[in-house]
């Protein structure tokens, strides 16, 4: 039975104006509680609060309000939202609301949502002349009392509130209920919980030193959110996400989706220096007017060394743009920041008295925070993390809070975690609850299959021979092959195996939860961070070879000889992989070599000739088969574009002793091909059986401006490159080869991936099929199906793929699907994640190139001295490619003393006064020396060395020391020894951080086996190494927004 009776809000009209409101509002007698103590009967659905607690807590509005951020950590159990909190948090900070929203679905999180205002005995309505924070804490008082009477008094209530007249008032009115402040709840209850202690230290620090409203305005007000609305409807204002160049002073809002009326548009607007940004911080979501066309600048075209030297000169300017200045902020996409602390005798020392400090973030994009702490001394040089709270138009810097300390800056495992926070990517270690969920795989209890599952499989152990083909060492094996012949040798039947992950992960699990919020395995230079526990990931997953395995396959009846397809078969099965091949003995046995085959090693000489013969024979049909499936793509205008790819060699204490680059081999291409045949075929089914609910990915044709440079480029060798199609621009790249020098090729096809848009899943209900389109592998319609034990996308294609199974058999308990939305929502998160990846892998290997280099004298170190290409001309110098090392970089022609590089006889340089000149394929200087000539492709001879600023990364320094090529006694072989010095240099420089840690802690306990098997790694000695890195050498992050990977 519900009771009806009144709610009186007093709102604000759009216009300004105060409304009284009066609601209808009803009242249950029974609305569940979500504990498991609960004798009552209540619907308990979903998560429910544990009751081996000591006690639970709930916070008051303020609390929630001001320090959700120590309520989100895991530790703290037993939490009761109120509906009076979460409505005051939705009305006042709507991306707050949105992170408690997400906190009380999450299943990890012990913590629920008590509808207090609908409950007939907890509901409060408000009293005359009532203020609303005495109100507010009324209601939450009363849910609190309402809890322990409903419970029976068999667990204590907590509750917390920053109010101390409440703590006065209510604290004593009913025992078993206790009102404290939230600093002697997190003294009395998590003495140990530091990282709590600090939080509440930071924040109130924040909120007691608020600045004065009236102080002088550095910026002008932003504009009612009605009011940008209706300026972004009528076209006065245009909305957009700003992004900050690492120059600092330029920033740029893409227009795309934009209507195309105003060509001027095209290339986007350019907001240009921080008071025309007005407040708005990388990543905002901003409006944007633009202003008068007097008033429009260029972009910079100069080389800037840092964001401190001023380059913004006409002169190193393109042509006008359109230029804007941001009038609102329609969201706020404020992260978690790292900053480093000053210190205090340096250039940005700070009163100490104050206790405030402009820390300075590691990102250039960011601006100085300002922070209250009374831990400035003690974190001077350090690395903290620290979150934005607010800026005010009074106020030119933001005002933020810190959170925790990574560590001193400059030190291994401080910058890695650096990186990764920087890129948003958190990865704890997998949760005792997770683990829980996993089946159990040792010598004392081995997994066995269900014998259920065996008998709705496809059984294919004895059937097929059934192979894998990865890089040597790889344990995380996630798809396997098979071929054989049919009917007489009429028909081949083509096999591509994947692990069944989806078995294993139910959806809605801690795992699936988990999974799903990293959504990809993360691989950094001497690491990586698995999506799934190791258990699954590297065994019951993995399809090695003699053990049998789940797997979900893809089964092909081709014609002999036209390789036509008569029909597809989809389904689960169980295999039993009979070869665990790596590329380069699968290779070796296509060429006829000797190669030892290790399951082959204890077989007699005939028995092991004969089963050779069979995997040769099965090697070439496949590799028939690849070939033909590459000419069809090619045909379709598919494109090789070009990237450094290496591998990690491996001892067997799994350390890092080399990284190798992987030859190009044809068996490369076979596997490869296999894949991305698999992947198509899936695509189509999904697509047709579920046309508004399917994810696929897609790669949209790039604009053709974006290939400005490299038409240009190759035009200045020679070579035209057209680019009206992705087929006419492979051609094109075949064609654009230079005899005399590889690298050229090599070199443009680098240019052409930088053209590229960006490859990104989506779901087939938000676009239009003509949109599907894979521009890079010329197919119509493509997806992500081979690898769901490191890509969670994959996990998804899976889960749609077996849907469409059931509902070809007929079954009718196919399990609900995503809906269209919820699908696009998914695509986004992993969109973003692929991206984060794609970076943090990036400044992982760069940290990595510049450790090598750090510890070497650049003056007499060989290892300093490399050859380089110019592949890039600016105004005043060149970006150059440093192929031995996978380097990309800026040299400066030109210094701030107006001095110039200039050549002596010998082709040694030196620096002497004259000028310089731009031209569209090459630059000269002129000094008293003459006149020196630097072209694109040409080689010179370059010296590396590391910049260390306190405040951001290291970088590396390319200066020029000669025009000519570099000419070493002895060839170094490109990449593999510099990059496998590299590592094995920072690992030694890891092993003596560690070793100093040990010491500074005292003896640390040794590992147990689990830990080992399901703890994330931190330091050297991993459990798991990347298996390939994708050196992306030639990507400009100021093009980041039109960069991409168009591999599958």
């Amino acid at each position: 039975m519900m009771i009806k009776t009144e709610k009186v809000l007093h709102l604000k009209s759009c216009r300004g104006k105060k409304v009284r409101v009066v609601r209808e509002h009803y009242l249950r007698e029974r609305v569940p509680c979500y504990s498991s103590l609960c004798q009552a009967g209540c619907e308990n659905g979903g998560k429910v609060l544990p009751a081996e607690l000591t006690h639970y807590v709930v916070p008051d509005v303020g609390v929630v309000v001001d320090y959700q951020e120590i309520l989100e950590l895991r530790e703290l159990q037993g939490i009761i939202f109120t509906q009076t909190a979460c409505q005051a948090v939705q009305h006042s900070r709507r991306r707050q609301y949105n992170r408690l929203r997400n906190l009380l679905k999450d299943p990890r999180h012990d913590c629920v949502l008590f509808a207090n205002e609908f409950q007939e005995y907890s509901y409060c309505p408000r009293e005359k002349g009532e203020k609303q924070e005495k109100w507010h804490t009324r209601c939450v008082y009363s849910a609190a009392v309402w809890y322990h009477n409903h419970l029976a008094g068999m667990m204590d209530i907590v509750m917390i509130t920053e109010d101390q007249d409440a703590v006065a008032h209510y604290s004593c009115l009913n025992s078993g209920v206790y009102v404290i402040s939230v600093q002697d709840y997190l003294r009395d209850f998590w003495t140990v919980l530091t990282v709590a202690h600090e939080l509440y230290s930071s924040i109130s620090q924040v909120l007691q030193q608020k600045e004065s409203s009236g102080s002088q305005r550095e910026f002008t007000e932003h504009l009612p959110t009605e009011v940008l609305e209706a300026g972004i409807k009528s076209g006065r204002y245009i909305k957009g996400t700003l992004n900050v160049n690492k120059h600092h002073k330029e920033a740029y809002i893409a227009t795309d989706g934009l209507s195309n009326k105003n060509t001027d548009l095209n290339w986007g607007v350019l907001v240009y220096g921080g008071k025309n940004r007005n407040r708005a911080v990388h990543g905002d979501t901003v409006a944007v007017e633009l202003l008068p066309k007097s008033e429009w600048r260029g972009k910079l075209t100069a080389l800037v060394e840092g964001q401190e030297e001023d380059q913004s000169g006409k002169e190193n300017e393109s042509r006008p743009m359109p230029t804007g200045r941001v009038v609102g902020i329609l969201q706020r996409n404020w992260r978690d920041y790292v900053v480093t602390f000053p210190p205090s005798d340096g250039t940005y020392s700070q009163s100490r008295n104050s206790q405030r400090i402009l820390a300075v973030p590691w990102d250039r994009r960011i601006p100085k925070i300002r922070i209250s702490t009374q831990q400035a001394d003690s974190l001077q040089d350090h690395r903290v993390v620290v979150r934005i709270d607010s800026w005010e138009s009074t106020s030119l810097y933001p005002n933020g809070h810190s959170v925790r300390v990574l560590g001193r800056a400059g030190e291994l495992e401080t910058e890695v975690q650096t990186i990764l926070l920087e890129n948003c990517i958190h990865v704890p270690p997998f949760s005792d609850a997770q683990l829980r969920e996993m089946p159990i795989n040792s010598p004392e209890n081995p997994w066995k299959m269900d014998p259920a599952q065996v008998a709705k499989r496809r059984d294919l152990r004895e059937s097929h021979l059934v192979f894998s083909i990865d890089p040597l060492g790889c344990e995380d094996v996630d798809d396997t092959l098979s071929v054989r012949s049919l009917d007489g040798g009429k028909l081949l039947e083509l096999g591509v195996h994947i692990a069944d992950v989806t078995h294993f992960v139910k959806e809605g699990s801690l795992t699936d939860l988990e999974a799903h919020s990293r959504a990809t395995t993360y691989y950094l230079a001497d690491r990586r961070y698995d999506m799934l526990p190791a258990v699954l990931s590297a065994d019951l997953c993995s399809l090695l070879g003699g053990v049998d395995r789940y797997a979900m396959s893809v089964l092909w009846e081709l014609d002999a000889h036209s390789l036509a397809v008569n029909k597809v078969w989809y389904g689960r099965t169980i295999i039993r992989s009979s070869y665990q091949l790596h590329y380069e003995l699968a290779q070796a046995l296509l060429h006829g070599e000797q190669a030892e085959v290790q399951e082959l090693s204890n077989l007699r000489s005939e028995e092991k000739d004969a089963k050779l013969h069979e995997l040769t024979q099965a090697l070439e049909m496949l590799t028939h088969v690849a070939r033909h499936l590459r000419a069809q793509r090619d045909k379709g205008g598919a494109l090789e574009l070009e990237g450094v790819e290496v591998r990690a060699q491996l001892d067997e204490e799994k350390n890092i002793t080399a990284l190798v680059p992987r030859q190009p081999l044809e068996v490369h291409e076979t596997v490869a091909e296999c894949m991305i045949y698999a992947n198509h075929w899936v695509a189509r089914k999904i697509q047709e059986t579920f046309p508004h609910q399917a994810l696929l990915r897609r790669h949209p044709p790039p604009r053709r401006e974006f290939f400005t440079q490299l038409v240009e480029s190759a035009e200045a060798r020679g070579f035209t490159i057209d680019v009206r199609t992705n087929k006419t621009l492979a051609e094109s790249l075949d064609k654009a080869v230079d005899p005399q020098d590889p690298l050229v090729n090599r070199m443009l096809r680098m240019m052409a991936t930088v053209a590229m848009s960006q490859a990104l899943y989506f779901s087939t209900g938000q676009e239009s099929q003509d949109q599907y389109y894979h521009y890079g592998l010329a197919l119509d319609r493509y997806t992500h199906f081979t690898s769901p034990i490191r890509r969670y996308a994959d996990i998804v294609v899976h889960r749609l793929l077996t849907a469409a199974i059931d509902l070809d058999q007929g079954l009718g308990n196919v399990k609900a699907l995503a809906s269209n939305k919820e699908l696009e929502e998914l695509a986004q998160h992993i969109n973003n994640k692929n991206r984060a990846a794609q970076q943090a892998q990036k400044l992982s290997t760069t940290l990595f190139q510049c450790l090598y280099f750090k510890e070497r004298d650049p003056q007499t170190d060989q290892h300093c001295v490399a050859d380089a290409v110019i592949y890039s001309i600016r105004n005043n110098g060149m970006l150059v490619f440093v192929p031995e090392y996978g380097v990309k970089g800026p040299v400066y022609l030109k210094n701030r003393d107006d001095q110039v590089v200039c050549a002596r006889e010998d082709g040694s340089c030196e620096w002497l006064s004259g000028s310089i000149q731009q031209y569209a394929d090459h630059i000269t200087t002129t000094s008293s020396r003459g006149t020196s000539t630097f072209r694109l492709f040409h080689h010179i001879t370059v010296r590396i060395s590391v910049h260390s600023p306190l405040f951001h990364s290291d970088s590396l320094n390319l200066e020029i020391i000669n025009i000519r090529p570099h000419l070493t006694a002895e060839p170094r072989q490109p990449c593999s020894q510099g990059r496998s010095q590299l590592v094995q240099e920072v690992m030694r420089l890891a092993e003596e951080a560690h070793k100093q840690a040990q010491e500074k802690a005292g003896r640390q306990p040794k590992q147990s086996k689990e830990e080992k098997q399901f703890g994330q790694s931190k330091t050297p000695n991993l459990y798991s190494l990347m298996e390939e890195v994708r050196e992306l050498a030639l990507l400009d992050l100021e093009t980041v927004t039109r960069v991409c990977a168009t591999t599958a």
